[in-house]
C-alpha cells in the first residue's frame, strides 16, 4: 500500500502563497527604510500596505465559513498583489528603489501566482 504524500492543511499558515506573502511583506519593510522622508504617507505607505493586504486577506478568506467567500477574499488579495507590483513599478521609475532591489522584488510576486 502507498502511503499519500499530501500533507493535511490545518491553518492558512500551512499554505505556501501565505508563507511567501509574509516573506515579501517582511523585505518589503526592510527596503523602504530608505525611501524619502517625505513619502512616509504616500508611496512608501501605499506598498506597504498593499504588500500587507496580500497575506491578510488569505488569512482572512480562510476563517470565513463559505467557499464562496473564501475564494473572494483570495481575488481580494490578488487584486493587491496587482496593486503592488504597480506601486514597485513606480518606486523603481522613481529611482527609490536600487536595480538590484527592484529585480529581486519583481520576481517575488511573480512566486505568489504559482502557488
Amino acid at each position: 500500500m502507498k502511503r499519500s504524500t499530501k500533507r493535511i492543511m490545518k491553518t492558512y499558515k500551512d499554505l505556501i502563497v501565505w508563507q511567501k506573502s509574509i516573506d515579501l511583506v517582511t523585505d518589503i519593510y526592510s527596503m523602504t527604510q530608505s525611501f524619502p522622508a517625505d513619502e512616509k504617507y504616500g508611496l512608501t505607505s501605499q506598498i506597504k500596505r498593499s504588500s500587507i493586504s496580500i497575506p491578510s486577506n488569505i488569512a482572512e478568506g480562510y476563517g470565513r465559513n463559505a467557499t464562496k467567500d473564501y475564494i473572494r477574499y483570495l481575488q481580494i488579495a490578488c487584486g493587491s498583489l496587482f496593486e503592488f507590483q504597480t506601486q514597485l513599478i513606480i518606486a523603481e521609475n522613481l529611482s527609490m528603489l536600487n536595480q538590484n532591489d527592484f529585480k529581486s522584488l519583481k520576481i517575488k510576486p511573480a512566486k505568489l501566482t504559482e502557488c
